[in-house]
């Protein structure tokens, strides 16, 4: 989803994703319609609540509605806040904390793998959750009973923040409780296989959490398990992949310029295309008087008509506006680069602009594939990989 920078905050660029724009106002609404469901859960503060009556005249409930929902996010931007900073004390690069539908992420450049640091990062956010909790109740004691709104909204803000500590502490890696679990499991376990147990945990617990939401028609409960499964599925596949590939460069895994199938600008579209179906390429590093200029792929043929293709050249479709690699790049900065880039090849360049490779998701899983069987990449000693045909 489109989003959109509104400030910084400690350097750290704050963004507000569009469902963001749709959730807010429907958790204003939600609150300002239930008031008096509300003010009964007040009760169980140890202070005098605000009665019901004055809460729910006119236009009240909404401003109370809108007045709670902007607190809880500013709560949940503190949250996050609490785990950049410490991330930040730590060296690591936060990109951005973003508010979207369901709440906040800080998006870290790269997590932590150090248990103790992990374990600091991820009780940063609850403990601020709770801090922010403990500064409400003081308000919301501290305001006279002759201003009951102000009340209620510091009533609401108390209970809510210590309860969005107490929830993202369970174990639904990779919210924060999972993330303390792995922490905990990597004091005596690889970090891969701490991801693996916590990421199990997790889609466990998504599991869980999705039935519980099913049966009580909860669609916000629901697709809060759903990017819970998703999200321990997706790191625990991303901590395996970087452990197969550390210190691996894209130089080890590219196919060499050499080896590589290549068209001229001044090839026809139908000629492409045949080489394509003999060659079983869908992408070809495209070159003039021998010089690097650009990719074309299948996707760029389908602009042209089938009795138009004799009429097209390659140079009429082509992509010449193309990102390249590194040689010397680490392996998983090449694979974000895939997908960042959204294609299944990228070329790899040197200092120069000259064309030295190109390296392709096929290449990734095969390497992947070999560190599998051979236990690590990086101890193949610089060996060429074998190529597929």
């Amino acid at each position: 989803m489109a989003s959109f920078q509104i400030g910084r905050i400690y350097g750290i660029p704050i963004k507000i994703d569009v469902t963001f724009l749709l959730v807010l106002p429907l958790f204003a609404w939600v609150i300002g319609s239930q008031v008096g469901f509300w003010v009964e859960i007040l009760g169980i503060l140890p202070s005098p609540v605000p009665g019901t009556a004055p809460l729910t005249e006119g236009n009240t409930p909404w401003i109370l509605g809108a007045a709670s929902a902007i607190g809880l996010f500013v709560g949940v931007l503190l949250h996050e806040l609490g785990h950049s900073l410490v991330a930040m004390r730590y060296g690591f690069e936060i990109d951005s904390i973003k508010l979207w539908l369901l709440g906040g992420v800080a998006q870290f450049t790269e997590m932590p793998e150090d248990w103790k640091q992990e374990f600091s990062v991820a009780v940063a956010g609850p403990i601020v959750s709770v801090a922010v909790g403990v500064v409400s109740y003081a308000a919301f004691v501290s305001t006279p009973g002759s201003l009951p709104a102000v009340q209620f909204v510091f009533g609401y803000l108390a209970l809510v923040n210590v309860m969005l500590a107490a929830f993202n502490m369970l174990p639904g890696f990779p919210m924060d409780g999972g993330r303390v679990l792995r922490a905990l499991l990597a004091r005596n376990r690889s970090h891969v296989r701490a991801t693996q147990i916590a990421a199990t945990v997790g889609k466990g617990f998504a599991i869980l959490l999705g039935f519980v939401g099913l049966l009580g028609f909860d669609l916000i409960l629901v697709a809060v398990a759903f990017f819970i499964y998703m999200g321990a599925s997706s790191e625990a596949q991303r901590t395996v992949l970087k452990a197969a590939f550390e210190g691996v460069t894209v130089r080890e895994i590219m196919t060499p310029a050499e080896e590589l199938q290549t068209v001229d600008e001044e090839t026809t579209v139908a000629e492409l295309i045949g080489r394509m179906l003999r060659e079983r390429h869908v992408g070809y590093p495209v070159l003039r008087n021998g010089e690097f200029v650009g990719m074309v792929t299948l996707e760029d043929t389908k602009s042209v008509s089938e009795v138009e293709r004799d009429a097209y050249l390659v140079e009429d479709v082509m992509n010449y506006d193309v990102p390249t690699l590194d040689p010397d790049s680490e392996l998983m900065d090449a694979l974000d680069a895939l997908q960042s880039h959204r294609t299944g090849r990228l070329p790899v360049a040197d200092e120069d602009g000259n064309l030295v490779g190109l390296l392709s998701q096929t290449d990734l899983v095969m390497a992947f594939n070999i560190s599998q069987t051979s236990g690590g990449l990086a101890g193949l000693g610089g060996q060429e990989l074998p190529r597929q045909p």
